[in-house]
């Protein structure tokens, strides 16, 4: 954008905040088109009448959704403001190290396939959490939902600060007015319409994300004098880099911590999340659930990647006026949409629809948060301790009262995160508490028949305490200052305005600066401190620590027997290993212990049945 005269980067902000009529209209119509869906399934789609099948209905669809629509439910879902304005600050401000994490998630793919899956479709869950006392004990299964209660709501909010963030950049308008209006909205649909009425707007919402996300790719791409230009412009600055192959723990993204501890940490958002999980219910068989899983898994890779290549037209773009340094981006995950407003601007109705993108992904996961939290209390703790069954009337007010009162303590705690740092981190390191050893559990249960309750809840525990231990003081260290992540160099020296960083009363602009003046001493001059590694290693840490102490209470307080579970508990290839030795040993001992040999064989004979019956 070229400016007259000499002009203040206040200016520039100014004048960039073009957000017309147009836009608002783009942007209220898809409001108005999600909460349409939600009278649709809430109030003209015909609803069963009993008690037990209206909970069903609204919480899994009747088990009877297709296939094309959860999985666009599962990318919208997966797919919030924080990957659309968190993966290209990513990439802007330290590279295309993360983008490795590609790997991970077709290694979490697979390992669904055959392990996570099968055990859930066929026990026909409601709550994911129901597993847990199938496998251990009451005690566990409610562990398991505060934890995940917990867990969703230091993220619910952060989804929601985002897209705020977003309108703020080329609108002005204060995020705390925002966020009220949009989330009374995504309250709206996800209460009076149920898994329906969210999956369907999700549809609707990938569609917009996807569209929001080409167009700026297209756009920006053409502006900067096409790909080959970018592409020059990232390699010169050192944002293009092979993998990284650095064993030390405390490097922010090396390609161990991306690709394994990535993959840990999106099987747990994925395997054992009742976001996730739920959808995979909806659908009315284990073959359907798969090629949801692998349609989403196709899907939100591609998002992944067209986020990963934004990151790197942002630099192309500001290659030699760095938004914030010069402050024109008061955060960094309003650079994407500083980018939107600097290339659509002139294009009435443009920023709209960008804008509309990424508060779709934030509706999606705001509405999937708060109907699965409603699945979780309404199974979990009402149902659970509920003397007789619950009524229709009972169970319509608990699923939705639990959306309303949830979601507005959600638009609350914006106020919190708001205080905090970059979104990307931020949300992986703090879910990271309760997620690392929600994972370690429901591990343990179908790959560790050895575990039994005492040891599964000593084990969580003892995870839950170390991780917030660990977690708190990372984020304390990144305030003080203590940690630092070194970062890729940007440049000021080709800006058209004014602008004095961190002093306001100069007019004299600087040449060359590193971002956020964050370079790292070198791994050798500091001690190793269990706060400083990266955040990627946060989950499988957490997981690592609940199912070491739990193994070791476990055999201390008296190991399961691993052919006393229900076959249907454990992973199949768990299965068939563990029945498969125990009838071997059976078999050893004679007709002294014949008792045992025919409970092992018919033990045999029921696992054979369910294996033909779930992996075939």
């Amino acid at each position: 954008m070229q400016l007259e005269g000499v002009v203040g980067v206040d200016d520039v902000k100014i004048s960039l905040q073009r957000f017309g009529w147009p836009d608002y209209t783009v942007f209220g119509l898809m409001l108005i088109s999600c909460s349409l869906i939600g009278v649709y399934f809430g109030f003209i789609k015909k609803k069963p009448k009993k008690g037990s099948e209206e909970a069903d209905n609204y919480l899994v669809g009747g088990r009877k959704m297709q296939i094309f629509p959860i999985a666009m439910s599962l990318i919208a879902t997966y797919i919030s403001g924080i990957t659309l304005l968190g993966t290209p600050t990513e990439i802007y401000v330290f590279g295309v190290q993360y983008m490795y994490i590609m790997i991970g998630v077709y290694i979490v793919a697979i390992i669904m396939t055959f392990v996570f899956l099968p055990v859930f479709h066929d026990l026909k869950l409601t709550s994911t959490y129901e597993y847990l006392e199938m496998r251990f004990d009451k005690r566990v299964r409610m562990l398991g939902s505060i934890m995940f209660i917990l867990a969703t709501m230091a993220w619910l909010p952060i989804v929601i600060y985002v897209p705020a963030l977003a309108f703020n950049q080329v609108t002005g308008i204060n995020v705390h007015l925002i966020t009220p209006l949009v989330c009374l909205v995504c309250i709206f649909y996800t209460c009076v319409g149920g898994l329906k009425a969210v999956v369907w707007t999700d549809v609707v919402q990938t569609f917009v994300m996807f569209g929001a996300i080409i167009l700026v790719m297209i756009k920006g791409t053409r502006d900067v004098g096409g790909i080959d230009v970018l592409w020059q412009r990232a390699v010169d600055s050192g944002r293009i880099e092979g993998p990284d192959f650095t064993l030390d723990l405390r490097t922010r993204n090396t390609f161990f911590s991306v690709v394994i501890g990535g993959m840990v940490y999106w099987l747990k958002s994925n395997a054992i999340s009742q976001n996730m999980i739920q959808r995979y219910l909806s659908v009315p068989t284990l073959s359907a659930a798969r090629k949801a899983l692998w349609i989403f898994t196709i899907g939100v890779s591609f998002l992944i990647i067209f986020c990963g290549y934004c990151g790197l037209l942002i630099y192309a773009v500001y290659h030699d006026c760095d938004p914030l340094t010069t402050k024109l981006a008061k955060a960094k995950d309003q650079l994407l949409p500083l980018l939107v407003m600097d290339i659509l601007g002139d294009f009435p109705g443009l920023p709209g629809l960008f804008v509309a993108g990424v508060f779709s992904a934030a509706l999606s996961s705001l509405s999937t948060g708060l109907n699965s939290m409603s699945a979780v209390f309404l199974e979990d703790f009402f149902r659970a301790f509920s003397k007789e069954p619950l009524s229709q009337k009972k169970t319509a007010y608990i699923m939705r009262g639990v959306v309303v009162i949830l979601g507005v303590l959600c638009v609350c705690l914006v106020f919190v995160v708001e205080k905090l740092g970059t979104v990307l981190q931020l949300s992986m390191s703090l879910g990271s508490i309760a997620n690392g050893p929600l994972l370690g559990i429901f591990t343990m249960g179908v790959m560790l028949p050895w575990v039994e309750g005492t040891g599964a809840v000593v084990g969580a525990v003892s995870g839950l305490l170390i991780m917030a231990w660990i977690c708190f003081n990372a984020q304390v260290a990144i305030a003080s200052g203590e940690l630092k992540f070194p970062t890729k160099p940007v440049a000021t020296n080709g800006c058209t305005y004014t602008f004095v960083p961190g002093e306001p009363m100069s007019m004299l602009a600087i040449n060359v600066t590193e971002l956020d003046v964050m370079a790292s001493v070198p791994p050798e001059e500091e001690g190793f401190s269990i706060f400083h590694i990266s955040y990627l290693w946060y989950v499988l840490l957490g997981m690592i620590i609940t199912i070491s102490v739990a193994l070791i209470v476990s055999f201390i307080h008296g190991a399961n027997k691993p052919s006393s579970l229900k076959p249907k508990l454990l992973a199949p290839f768990v299965r068939r290993i563990i029945w498969k030795k125990s009838h071997e040993s059976d078999s050893t001992q004679g007709m002294g212990n014949s008792n045992d040999l025919i409970l092992s064989s018919q033990d045999h004979s029921k696992i054979d049945a369910i294996d033909l019956k779930t992996i075939s």
